[in-house]
């Protein structure tokens, strides 16, 4: 009787345990959300970032005081001398909200390091160092761009305004040679031969052109300061004070006194005494990669530093951010770069990101494609790394839609593609990319992409409005959902095109749903089995309320896009 009452007793229990295994590979029943439900506190991500690229000279000329410095005053070709931009403009445009109002949270601007004061013609015109990647000296800043107390000020501006501030570098090369700014000491830099780019050495033991003297970033010979610097700082009166400081430099670290460890001081400097954010890293595949690991290394601790002696200063615990600008590196192809006989994997020293100069080839395709492409390998190839991406550039010749056709796609498809996005000064105002000249003097080159920013065309062409106002739309909708950047990517609707963006993270969750090339007027969007039935949505493009009825959202209105959101 024992061993019945046993037997039964198992079974009963078998039975108990197999119908809760079977409760619970039930799938799970999606109900009414809030955004109470899915957001706790949204972090701050360098791999979803909207971050806004400008000349400092070319975006906005706040202080006309200093538009004229050195004596430059010798005739250029078209767009190559000085036009007058520089950091109060850009720091009046973050107090006027311009940035905040186009979701922005982080600016990249060109190097305002003291630049050479003598032009020189590279073929295209005589050019002054307007772009700022032809460093006279790393210790001062040009005034040209401003002084050291604007930017203190920009930094500060951008941070109360949540944005973060990306400080353009040039560890790889000086400026030009001039009549007026002498050639660094051959102990400092080669002067050729120049780069073939055939292999390693052809790119990186080379001047990137000619007359661009190239830094020894792969040497650890101690070296002397150039005389030629030793006097201008004693002319400024600043001598002891940067002997002073690089003696502790080299005490404190150990490194040689090699080239590449002054300049590492020079711009970590910045970082230490100002709290920049994060480098953009010029001509990162000309130079030595250890030196971008020790560069990195350096502005880490500098990062840290100013966050201890500025706690109230402080945005978050985000550590300092490196991207680097490998020219011609492409998303598919991960971690390394191939020069054909060796393979860097810049990841590994010291970027977090690299700029990706394949999605204006990829824009070409349809919206599933490419953010499919970017979803997939954004979670394998490069998963817990990220890519910035961008359509127009400053010295990329052929940018997507160069004549300004379709500004609106062209938004659709930087803002909404996985990864960080790059917004190219103009871009959201569609400012021209093939400039005029005459018949005598036309634009040339890379100057035909950096006009001044047309201020001008915005305030009196409503056409110009519009585009902003649907790059703002996109703009804020990406920087308010990390999905959109960082989340996973799932078509729901073929056509009309509809897809969701999610992102889980310990405790913070976002989800998003999106349609593209929708029906002007009445439109019928999928979100079954994303938000349930019961939801209150917003459709953030034109802040209308909605409620998932049998799996559907549906609007009526004049747009072809929809941006849903969760109801406040």
């Amino acid at each position: 009787m024992k061993n019945l009452l046993a037997v039964c007793f198992l079974l009963l229990f078998a039975y108990s345990c197999a119908e809760q295994k079977k409760e619970q590979s039930k799938e799970p029943t999606i109900v009414s959300e809030t955004i109470k439900d899915s957001v706790i506190t949204k972090p701050f991500l360098w791999e979803a970032a909207n971050i806004y690229f400008l000349l400092t000279d070319r975006f906005n000329n706040g202080d006309t005081d200093n538009d004229l410095n050195f004596n430059r005053t010798e005739p250029t070709g078209p767009l190559r001398g000085f036009m007058g931009g520089d950091i109060q403009g850009i720091t009046q445009k973050i107090e006027e909200g311009y940035f905040s109002d186009l979701g922005v949270n982080a600016i990249w601007f060109t190097p305002v390091v003291e630049q050479i004061h003598g032009a020189t013609d590279e073929g295209t015109g005589n050019t002054f160092a307007y772009h700022g990647y032809w460093t006279k000296d790393w210790t001062a800043l040009d005034p040209n761009f401003g002084s050291r107390k604007d930017l203190q000020k920009l930094i500060k501006t951008a941070h109360e305004n949540g944005i973060r501030i990306l400080m353009d570098v040039v560890l790889n090369h000086t400026g030009p040679v001039t009549e007026i700014d002498p050639v660094w000491p051959e102990e400092w830099v080669r002067t050729s031969p120049p780069c073939n780019f055939s292999n390693y050495e052809g790119t990186t033991a080379c001047t990137l052109v000619e007359n661009l003297p190239d830094i020894y970033t792969d040497s650890d010979t101690d070296v002397e300061l150039p005389d030629a610097l030793l006097a201008k700082w004693k002319e400024e009166g600043r001598l002891s004070q940067e002997l002073d400081e690089l003696q502790l430099f080299f005490e404190r670290t150990g490194y040689p006194r090699a080239p590449r460890f002054y300049i590492i001081k020079w711009l970590t400097d910045y970082v230490n005494q100002l709290g920049i954010d994060g480098f953009r890293v010029d001509t990162v595949k000309h130079a030595d990669e250890k030196a971008w690991s020790e560069l990195y290394t350096e502005a880490s601790k500098a990062f840290e530093n100013w966050k201890k002696m500025n706690p109230d200063k402080v945005l978050d615990n985000t550590p300092f951010f490196m991207v680097g600008e490998v020219y011609g590196y492409g998303i598919s192809s991960g971690m390394e770069y191939n020069f054909g006989d060796k393979k860097v994997d810049y990841f590994n020293h010291g970027f977090k990101s690299l700029i990706n100069f394949e999605l204006k080839t990829d824009a070409q395709k349809d919206y599933e494609t490419i953010f499919n492409k970017y979803h997939q390998l954004l979670h394998t190839k490069l998963e817990n790394q990220g890519v910035v991406n961008y359509l127009t550039s400053h010295d990329d010749g052929n940018p997507f839609d160069r004549e300004r056709t379709d500004s609106k796609k062209a938004a659709n498809i930087l803002l909404l593609t996985p990864g960080a996005s790059q917004i190219y000064y103009g871009d959201e105002t569609a400012r021209s990319l093939s400039m005029n000249g005459t018949d005598e003097n036309p634009v040339i080159g890379d100057a035909n992409l950096r006009s001044f920013m047309n201020w001008d065309e915005l305030d009196s062409l409503p056409e110009k409005k519009e585009i902003l106002s649907h790059w703002q739309k996109l703009g804020s909708f990406r920087n308010n959902h990390l999905a959109v950047g960082a989340g996973r990517h799932n078509r729901l609707s073929k056509s009309p095109y509809i897809f969701s963006r999610s992102y889980v993270k310990d405790d913070f969750k976002d989800k998003v749903v999106i349609g593209l090339n929708l029906p002007i007027g009445k439109k019928v969007l999928t979100v079954k089995g994303f938000f349930g039935d019961g939801t209150q949505l917003i459709d953030a493009y034109t802040n209308t309320p909605v409620k998932v009825e049998n799996g559907q959202v549906v609007l009526e209105n004049d747009f072809d896009i929809a941006l849903l959101e969760l109801a406040q």
